[in-house]
């Protein structure tokens, strides 16, 4: 792509209630245009740094034999009515009426719907377990949004959701979802801690929220910094090995401030290890057993040959929170990096473009053929700014590698910098080696 056809408006003046990094970033740099109080557009940059998140997580669910499929954003009040929820949700909830004066709503979270969809399908344990996802736009009319696309109203969002036959089995797939939200947050370079939390209005009585530390998160935290030493890439992918993981990060305090409680944290974390700090929710998993599942009469038969009600677990990543968390976490001294995985390119060509050197947008020109041959997504600045402005937009983009064509570059060798990292001149050809890795 080059720079000049890529749709990127940039912007100096930012509204007043843009009050941390990332919804300062991505309105300075046209990733997001708020269209309605907490409704934002997604622009091509955001938008393709949002669909290579969104990748990863389907990539990680479909790892543990989650099946995707799609629910709509519509949904009828009468499944929440049989649930006991829709009178209890509260004003967050967008109730709508269509033309026939039926009572629907915008989807705010799906376990009535799921719940619904699965008891009309499967009635036999012989079917268990079954673990199913969609990634899905949400509505909830937060009183006060803010800060972005941190706190919105509208939000994308992966839920996934587990049927069993018994509580036994229930934790399995539970700690299922619990290794593969901390590989999920490790492949965008997030050190989530997974974190006690309370249920709220989904339900249950076991629940983690995955909460990476940043000073401008929501979410006042109390935990060991020995959690930290924690590895999740030591356990193995099955029942014994999982379950042993979640004890391990169970057995270490570490809780949000609906949890906390003064004298457990006094007496279980000696005082030098204690972490007073916040943090921001990237995902929240509950197990609530027969919540649903007994006030909507999913039923199915056991092998001993009786009715039973469904075990269920939900799970949720926010999907478009993530650009932004991503942002609070790595953003540095005015510059910043995106994960590989997530980058919105894998490298931008910065070229000195001036009288005194006609020849340097050529080369820039022939790299670019030469990497996007390689399936090299490269970003080809071509505009006729100074090196100074280029480079002043480039740290705001993020791009993790940068390909400069100016004073240190010769006929076969090239600048090769990394965002907050070293500077070499190598030759392409080791350029494709190093993006390739």
């Amino acid at each position: 792509m080059y720079l000049s056809k890529l749709f990127l408006p940039f912007t100096k003046n930012l509204p007043s209630e843009a009050k941390i990094k990332s919804h300062q970033l991505m309105l300075r740099t046209g990733m997001i245009k708020q269209s309605a109080a907490g409704i934002y557009s997604w622009l091509p940059l955001g938008f393709k740094v949002m669909k290579k998140i969104e990748n990863i997580v389907r990539e990680e669910q479909n790892k543990i034999g989650a099946q995707e499929m799609l629910m709509p954003t519509i949904q009828s009040a009468d499944i929440w009515k049989e649930s006991g929820r829709y009178d209890d949700y509260g004003q967050e909830m967008l109730r709508i009426k269509d033309r026939q004066g039926r009572e629907m709503l915008y989807g705010p979270t799906n376990e009535e719907l799921i719940t619904e969809i699965f008891r009309s399908s499967i009635k036999s344990y012989k079917s268990l377990p079954q673990l199913l996802y969609h990634i899905q736009w949400k509505f909830r009319d937060e009183i006060r949004p803010r800060f972005g696309v941190m706190r919105c109203r509208e939000f994308y969002m992966k839920d996934a959701y587990s049927f069993d036959i018994d509580d036994e089995s229930a934790k399995k797939s539970y700690n299922k979802m619990f290794y593969a939200y901390l590989k999920t947050f490790e492949r965008m370079e997030l050190k989530a801690i997974p974190m006690a939390a309370e249920t709220g209005p989904i339900g249950g009585d076991l629940s983690h929220e995955f909460i990476i530390l940043a000073d401008t998160g929501e979410s006042k935290i109390y935990a060991d910094k020995s959690i930290f030493e924690i590895n999740p890439s030591k356990y193995k992918d099955n029942d014994i090995s999982l379950e042993k993981m979640r004890q391990d990060f169970s057995k270490v305090y570490a809780v949000t401030d609906e949890k906390f409680n003064k004298n457990e944290f006094d007496n279980n974390v000696k005082k030098n290890n204690q972490i007073i700090t916040k943090g921001i929710e990237v995902g929240h998993i509950f197990y609530f057993s027969d919540k649903y599942s007994k006030p909507l009469n999913c039923l199915i038969d056991s092998k001993e040959g009786n009715k039973t009600n469904i075990k269920m677990g939900s799970y949720g990543i926010g999907v478009s929170r993530l650009v932004a968390a991503v942002i609070e976490a790595k953003f540095n001294n005015n510059k910043m990096k995106w994960p590989k995985e997530i980058s919105p390119f894998d490298v931008s060509i910065i070229p000195m473009i001036n009288k005194n050197n006609k020849d340097s947008l050529t080369k820039a020109e022939n790299i670019y053929s030469e990497l996007k041959k390689q399936n090299i997504d490269v970003l080809l600045d071509d505009t006729d700014e100074s090196m100074s402005n280029k480079f002043n937009k480039h740290d705001l983009l993020g791009v993790p590698y940068q390909i400069i064509i100016g004073s240190k570059s010769s006929d076969n060798k090239f600048e090769f910098r990394e965002v907050n990292g070293e500077s070499s001149v190598i030759d392409l050809q080791n350029i494709k080696l190093k993006l390739k890795k």
